[in-house]
């Protein structure tokens, strides 16, 4: 297999170039980028593959979430393709409370009723700001879950996590709010701003650090967006990497009434995240689109200036962002899972470069994180979906890959 790849990486950084290249070679990728900054400045940028875009040639295969065609397509992938990017969307999103925080605006300690007073229904009002981004509210789930449409309208989420009673006391557990986080952050960043959090991304992040990262892609960019869809791994070509994961994980996302299957299921169907309405939609827990060049200097800027410019994060608000708030038995994940506010932290179950990286993987292969010893900061895209919420094979052989460059 002939991988034709674009882009540049700096001197010393060939072994993520020889990384990408063996993705597609051994490990399934049909069309991705992956980008890394160093001390504020790019030393990897690199893009390959194909994309299928509507209207464009390529077998379609089925998505995982209802939609067709997706990864085989014949469209060579552009030094600006866009894709969707899953929950490493929640990455870019837990950025806006925090600088919310920073700005004086939003206190973490303060009950979430003190700014969404309807929120403190059915035993609700000790859910702390904090709880919300550390996955401790209780609510990953709902009693009844939403449609698709209802799950994109901007009213009908809200309302729902805010009558919903919670599984378990807000604060004294964890559990991934893997579809509820959307309507949670969203809805306390209106409350708060008077903003979409969409908006409040482009005017306050994606505009001033020239971001092509968009949580609702506007029209005149949606020609960039590649269609995901599913990819397998070849098997024996991963390096041993492929999740295989333990019986009562396996059981869990099998059982109908278990929590796990109930919180990824809190939109029912499952929408098609190829389709335009999904993708205009400002989800802040799994609709983002980004580049891999986007991801990485979003992280890039936590850690400090970008290329001379402007950076996000002050000092103590990098503390927080990785500050431990969650760990142990996830109640949603079924794994021992580590959390800040809003990150996820480095550990067996999300590993990242070292100890004190931050950052967020997407449900079947985006990631995108930063670490502060080494001011490195990362963003892998992938059109190709693969199994596994957490750990992708393909990203963490860039990782290991930007390791050994260190």
């Amino acid at each position: 297999m002939v991988v034709d790849v674009q882009g540049a990486v700096a001197p010393g950084y060939e072994p993520v170039r020889d990384a990408f290249v063996r993705n597609f070679e051994q490990r399934g990728e049909r069309g991705a980028a992956v980008a890394v900054y160093r001390d504020g400045c790019k030393v990897v940028d690199l893009w390959a593959g194909t994309k299928h875009v509507d209207g464009t040639g390529g077998a379609g295969a089925t998505s995982p979430n209802g939609g067709t065609g997706a990864a085989d397509g014949t469209t060579p992938w552009a030094v600006d393709t866009a894709q969707i990017v899953r929950s490493a969307t929640k990455g870019v999103a837990a950025a806006v409370p925090l600088l919310l925080h920073q700005r004086g605006r939003l206190d973490l300690d303060a009950p979430v009723s003190t700014y969404w007073p309807e929120f403190k229904a059915h035993g609700k009002e000790r859910t702390l700001v904090r709880h919300l981004l550390s996955h401790r509210a209780g609510v990953p789930a709902l009693d009844r879950p939403l449609t698709p449409a209802e799950a994109l309208d901007g009213e009908s989420g809200p309302a729902a996590v805010a009558a919903q009673p919670p599984f378990w006391a807000p604060g004294t557990a964890h559990g991934y709010h893997a579809q509820t986080y959307s309507w949670l952050l969203g809805e306390l960043v209106r409350r708060v701003t008077g903003r979409t959090i969409g908006r409040w991304v482009a005017e306050e992040i994606a505009g001033p650090l020239g971001l092509d990262f968009w949580l609702g892609v506007p029209d005149e960019e949606a020609h960039r967006v590649g269609r995901v869809g599913p990819v397998e791994a070849p098997e024996g070509g991963d390096g041993g990497l492929r999740l295989r994961p333990k019986r009562s994980v396996a059981e869990a996302y099998r059982d109908p009434q278990s929590l796990t299957r109930r919180a990824f299921g809190a939109i029912d169907p499952l929408p098609d995240e190829n389709d335009p309405a999904y993708r205009a939609a400002e989800l802040p827990a799994s609709a983002g689109i980004s580049t891999a060049r986007a991801l990485a200097r979003f992280y890039a800027a936590t850690l400090g200036e970008v290329d001379g410019g402007a950076r996000l994060f002050a000092p103590a608000t990098l503390t927080l962002a990785r500050t431990e708030e969650s760990s142990g038995p996830d109640r949603v994940l079924v794994v021992n899972t580590r959390f800040g506010l809003g990150y996820m932290l480095h550990g067996p179950a999300s590993p990242l470069l070292a100890p004190g990286s931050f950052g967020h993987p997407g449900r079947g292969g985006s990631l995108g994180f930063a670490d502060p010893e080494s001011g490195v900061a990362f963003g892998y895209v992938t059109n190709g979906l693969q199994k596994g919420v957490t750990a992708d094979p393909r990203a963490q052989a860039l990782v290991r890959a930007v390791r050994s460059a260190l």
